[in-house]
């Protein structure tokens, strides 16, 4: 039996004009999350009351000055309504709530969300935000599925549903100690995130058959990166590495790297280039020389492809790229209210360890708040994306 739900929406009161919404369209070929959970879990959190609608608070960032906010609250909110829209004998009353992207409003907005009822809230975006929601409703018992993928926030009620550096690092590694290239030099950028994601970098590689053998940084500017250049190559070759790891993104250092290392020498065969960002986006950077057959990870193309399609035909325009994971957070919190169980929602169901299948590919929540996504292994062959191995459609499969 399919379910009709009702959206409501909840802002503080200020002079602003909602982005408009088309209307929801049937959807066919629905994606579909499962969950295997062992029954009697217990947790934290409070009991719900599975024969009637459960409220599930979705906080986006509504209302922000920040720019792309108002596409990114608008492409999160329709990614929900088709989760709920596509779930299965399961009643879900979806709340939204607007943020502004400031973590006081945030907090104030959770608060609310508690005080109306709520089972568990997805979202917010940012660590900021997550951090105070957390903190607002941990009295509460109420549990967040936050879309950042900040692990250090992670942790007590919080949870990160985003791909974190860790998840893609760890599969890297382990694909390049499997293929000879196990000694690998990682470069990086001197900035608070940029030690983030080194620190998780360093996490990632215990247990995977590689080794870090040097850490290379750079200022994160131009000339930062050019200055920084002759002692990175030096470091590589001087320090054994058979393959270097980059760091950034498309948006950052990455095309300047990818330009300026094999004028500097290093380069394939001698040296393997590896990433934990998606090379595919935008599709530009596959035209970079200097990435030509280096290896890098994405969510499960196949699945990824059918919810871009799905979501382009309803709601006429492509999704944001995080979009998928409030679909995600949705269809979880579906499949684990589909046991019927009272406790459906606590930690211990959340962490379930044989996860749900999302529309970036499968994905579970961890006991520290992380979580593991199974990620695709690929290569860039004449300026387009090869599949070197699929990404795991279980756990069982990954070797987890």
């Amino acid at each position: 039996m399919r379910v009709v739900k009702f959206l409501t929406r909840h802002t503080q009161k200020r002079p602003e004009t909602r982005t408009s919404r088309r209307a929801l369209l049937a959807l066919t070929g629905a994606l579909v999350l499962s969950a295997c959970m062992p029954s009697g879990l217990g947790g934290l959190s409070s009991r719900i009351n599975p024969n009637r609608p459960v409220t599930v608070a979705l906080l986006v960032p509504t209302g922000s000055a920040t720019q792309g906010d108002a596409i990114l609250a608008a492409n999160l909110e329709n990614a929900a309504r088709m989760a709920v829209a596509d779930l299965s004998g399961v009643q879900i009353d979806l709340r939204v709530y607007d943020t502004q992207g400031d973590p006081a409003v945030a907090a104030q907005m959770a608060r609310q969300a508690a005080d109306d009822g709520a089972g568990i809230i997805l979202g917010p975006v940012r660590s900021a935000e997550a951090n105070a929601v957390g903190t607002a409703v941990a009295a509460s018992g109420l549990n967040v599925l936050s879309f950042s993928n900040n692990p250090a926030i992670a942790g007590n009620n919080v949870f990160v549903l985003g791909l974190t550096p860790d998840n893609a690092a760890r599969r890297v590694f382990e694909y390049a100690a499997r293929n000879n290239r196990s000694q690998v030099m990682v470069v990086g950028e001197e900035t608070t995130s940029g030690q983030l994601v080194l620190a998780a970098v360093n996490r990632a590689v215990s247990g995977t058959g590689a080794s870090i053998v040097a850490t290379e940084t750079y200022e994160f500017s131009q000339q930062g990166i050019v200055t920084a250049l002759p002692d990175i190559a030096s470091s590589a070759r001087s320090s054994g590495a058979q393959a270097v790891l980059f760091t950034a993104d498309s948006a950052g250092a990455l095309p300047i790297l990818a330009q300026l290392l094999p004028d500097n020498r290093i380069a394939a065969p001698q040296f393997q280039f590896m990433g934990i960002t998606q090379w595919n986006v935008p599709p530009a950077t596959l035209q970079l020389r200097g990435l030509q057959d280096g290896w890098f990870t994405l969510p499960d193309p196949a699945l990824t492809r059918q919810f871009e399609a799905r979501f382009t035909a309803t709601y006429g325009e492509a999704p944001h790229p995080i979009a998928g994971l409030a679909y995600d957070g949705i269809a979880a919190i579906g499949a684990l209210l589909g046991t019927g169980d009272p406790e459906a929602l606590s930690r211990a169901s959340l962490t379930q360890g044989s996860g749900f299948v999302g529309v970036n590919g499968i994905f579970r929540l961890m006991p520290d708040g992380t979580n593991q996504r199974g990620l695709a292994l690929a290569t860039i062959r004449d300026n387009a994306v090869v599949i070197l191995e699929p990404a795991p459609r279980s756990f069982a499969d990954s070797g987890s």
